[in-house]
């Protein structure tokens, strides 16, 4: 156990020194989250007079866009992987005593940090909006712990499609193919009262939708704390089960390879 934690550390900061050496990176990965925030709450604003709005929907679209930026973020953690296979250093490091969960870990740890960064910037851009939540100012770490998880799932199968595709091109477009949808069957940009029904019913399946929901209730005035619990339940289950098949994954590759 402390080998594999030992591991891990070591495997992060590797990541944290990249990261340090390219910020670009982070700037480049809010745009996005940034202009949803502020064109979407803009364009859209007039949606949030309609029934099933609390509130202005820049507030109630805020929390959906860390999730999502979470998600859109960890859809890009395999690429790193297909780079090592490229370059021949997943080789190296696989005939290495390196734990093949250390490496899923370290991954892990990694686009959590990067979420936390991301997320409290896009929570910052929407107080600098006017966005002011009715709940404690505990409803914000829970909504960052609920991206994290989201991001640690997400992570890990980006992970685990990268050594079993070996190819950018493939991980990035299964990657949209599988986001896209994702975020629009999903309570992000739209209350599930407004929602059509099966719109609605298949959010209750969408693990974004658990993440950009619970992050809401958790700063709602009021929070439901047994509903956050479930959502958070929910999302930690998913990540260990595609962490567990990521290192699946690994052993895969280095039996084929």
């Amino acid at each position: 156990m402390t080998l594999a934690i030992s591991q891990t550390g070591l495997l992060t900061a590797r990541s944290l020194r990249t990261l340090g050496r390219q910020p670009v990176y982070l700037a480049f990965s809010l745009v996005q989250p940034l202009l949803w925030l502020l064109l979407f709450g803009s364009v859209f604003k007039a949606i949030g007079q309609l029934p099933g709005f609390s509130g202005s929907y820049l507030e109630f679209l805020t929390p959906g866009i860390v999730a999502m930026t979470a998600m859109l973020s960890a859809n890009w953690a395999g690429t790193t992987f297909v780079q090592d296979i490229d370059r021949g250093v997943m080789d190296r490091t696989l005939s290495s005593p390196t734990r093949r969960g250390a490496i899923v870990t370290a991954s892990i740890v990694h686009q959590g940090i990067s979420v936390l960064i991301l997320g409290t910037l896009v929570f910052g851009a929407g107080w600098l909006a006017g966005v002011r939540f009715p709940g404690s100012w505990v409803g914000v770490p829970v909504a960052l712990g609920l991206s994290v998880l989201l991001a640690a799932a997400f992570t890990a199968l980006s992970d685990a499609l990268a050594v079993l595709l070996r190819s950018q091109e493939a991980l990035i477009g299964l990657s949209q193919f599988l986001t896209l949808p994702l975020s629009f069957l999903s309570s992000v940009l739209m209350a599930p009262e407004l929602m059509p029904s099966w719109v609605a019913t298949a959010s209750k399946w969408n693990p974004l939708d658990w993440a950009a929901s619970g992050s809401r209730e958790a700063l709602s005035a009021s929070p439901d704390w047994a509903l956050v619990a479930r959502d958070a339940a929910q999302l930690a289950a998913l990540a260990l089960v595609l962490a567990v098949a990521a290192v699946g994954a690994f052993r895969a590759y280095q039996r084929s390879s």
